[in-house]
């Protein structure tokens, strides 16, 4: 999700009610969860690439009055504006007590764990990117801000068993695939698997902008793409939809995927009628060829 034109006009009109709908199921959730995909930043320099996405800080607003506990920044456009703009990011993500993963001052920062309890149970998250433009250039260093990737496959295996020895239940919240495949790729199977053998107890995903399958692989929940949530114009794809888990330990047992439609407003709706019908039949597609079980091993 990001505020560009359409949703843009939305967070000037009023943050408190840019996610629409789905705002309610999101706030009554014990921890819900997004991917940000824009730089909080009013400052930096364009980066060499076609889209560049911005918000200011008033995103966070709209963001927190969703419900919303954590966002992931471990995406293609958190230095849209370059590391000036990744630092705004951070530093007003902290300033608004917003809590962020996936990013940071150097490679230690970006690949650290979010771990917060809920209901008693102590949840660790970790975000990676999987997307090959400006990657070499977007990575951290130990003196360089940067967005964590999964490329270092290391690091990535790394940060999940890190986050295992301090949670009960680890999440790894990803940005990967092939824009505009309902299908994973091969890069998202094989990562989706060293992430599982880490430690991983749920592997959820974006950046396809289309629900892409969901399954299992052994006892690891897995959900390759979520779509768009709310977005600023056309795309591959107006599917969308709202994922919603139940956890038991460290066991899912239940997940309910909503379908919803991004509607002219840039907002996702919940999907009824015809559209409702013909997308449960592409996500049936989707479920068949994402490799995954139907249910845990």
């Amino acid at each position: 999700m990001h505020f560009e034109e359409r949703t843009r006009r939305l967070l000037d009109r009023d943050p408190q009610t840019a996610f629409g709908p789905f705002a309610k199921e999101l706030s009554e959730a014990d921890f819900a969860m997004v991917n940000l995909e824009s730089a909080i930043t009013e400052r930096g320099t364009p980066e060499p690439k076609r889209f560049l996405f911005r918000a200011p800080t008033s995103a966070y607003t709209a963001i927190q009055a969703a419900g919303i506990d954590l966002v992931s920044i471990a995406n293609n456009h958190a230095l849209d504006y370059g590391q000036v703009g990744l630092l705004d990011t951070l530093t007003s993500a902290k300033a608004a007590n917003m809590a962020i993963v996936g990013a940071g001052r150097n490679t230690a920062e970006a690949y650290e764990p979010y771990v917060t309890m809920v209901k008693g149970v102590r949840v660790g998250v970790v975000a990676l990117s999987q997307v090959y433009e400006l990657a070499e250039r977007w990575k951290p260093t130990d003196s360089r801000p940067g967005i964590a990737m999964a490329f270092d496959k290391d690091l990535s295996a790394s940060a999940v068993r890190k986050a295992r020895t301090l949670a009960d239940l680890v999440i790894v919240y990803m940005h990967w695939g092939t824009e505009g495949s309902y299908c994973p790729n091969n890069d998202q199977k094989s990562t989706a698997k060293l992430l599982a053998e880490a430690g991983a107890d749920v592997i959820v995903g974006t950046h396809a902008h289309m629900p892409q399958g969901e399954g299992f692989i052994g006892t690891t929940y897995v959900h390759y793409g979520l779509g768009n949530f709310l977005w600023y114009g056309p795309s591959k794809s107006t599917d969308s939809g709202l994922l919603t888990l139940t956890v038991t330990g460290r066991k899912v047992t239940k997940h309910t995927f909503i379908p919803a439609a991004i509607s002219s407003t840039g907002q996702a709706v919940p999907a009824a009628g015809s559209t409702l019908t013909a997308m449960r039949q592409r996500l049936d597609r989707a479920n068949a060829c994402s490799g995954l079980a139907a249910n845990p091993a």
